[in-house]
């Protein structure tokens, strides 16, 4: 049985991508959802580049507004979040 993991990148986003990356491992499928921008940073593009090439999805939130709307959906599609 699958499980559909979710890791919010908040706090430490390069930690959050890193984790993402290695969840991929698991054959589970993995979603990101970054709180607020991505610094331009060799290590976070590295990651990015990583989690492209497996082809995981995810979405910068930005606006306020719909920000808890689509982290809510999210949370609820998922059976395991992680917050990092």
């Amino acid at each position: 049985m699958n499980k559909n993991i979710l890791v919010i990148a908040k706090n430490n986003k390069v930690e959050a991508l890193r984790v993402a990356a290695g969840l991929v491992l698991l054959s589970d499928p993995v979603k990101i959802d970054v709180i607020g921008k991505l610094e331009d940073s060799a290590q976070i593009q590295e990651q990015l580049e990583v989690l492209n090439f497996a082809d995981v999805p995810s979405q910068i939130l930005e606006d306020r507004f719909n920000l808890f709307d689509n982290l809510a959906q999210d949370i609820v599609n998922s059976n395991v979040v992680y917050v990092i």
